[in-house]
């Protein structure tokens, strides 16, 4: 597996994904993790449409992605996982699939979240995810583009949901 990015950004493909980190990241396909947008030919034309030129695009169901990942039927493709949830990369990393890092994007403001930063609000329930994702490893940080500084989220979650 080649995965070279894993984001969390409720717009899936969109101006920052396409346009700063899939050229930072020297992208050559970007994953969409999402069941919805899997089974809707009019998300998946309006997330193609998104996807700079040059770049593949696959938008599967989670356990499907894993599959594929696993079976590296990607090969040496440079892969940059994206997912409205955060749940899906807990499942990806509980199916044996590994990446170093999660990035934060966007993540608005709901009912019952706590800000950490200007992008990312969270629930209980996402503090519960990131717990289990940091305690596989991975390294979780807010970075909304990639010219501006990452912030550890854990650090945050620790300073601010006391």
């Amino acid at each position: 597996m080649n995965i070279v990015g894993a984001r969390v950004d409720e717009r899936l493909v969109h101006g920052q994904v396409a346009n700063l980190w899939t050229p930072k990241l020297q992208v050559e396909r970007i994953i969409v993790l999402d069941e919805k947008a899997a089974k809707d030919d009019i998300q998946k034309s309006g997330l193609r449409m998104a996807t700079p030129m040059t770049t593949r695009l696959s938008v599967l169901p989670t356990k499907i992605a894993a599959d594929h990942l696993l079976k590296n039927r990607y090969g040496k493709q440079r892969l940059f996982l994206v997912s409205k949830e955060p749940d899906n990369f807990l499942q990806l990393l509980n199916a044996g699939v590994k990446f170093d890092s999660l990035n934060l994007g966007n993540m608005s403001r709901k009912e019952n979240t706590t800000e950490l930063t200007k992008q990312v609000n969270v629930t209980p329930d996402d503090v519960k995810i990131f717990n289990q994702i940091a305690d596989q490893g991975v390294e979780i940080i807010a970075q909304v583009n990639p010219s501006v500084d990452a912030t550890n989220v854990m650090k945050l979650i620790g300073e601010k949901m006391k």
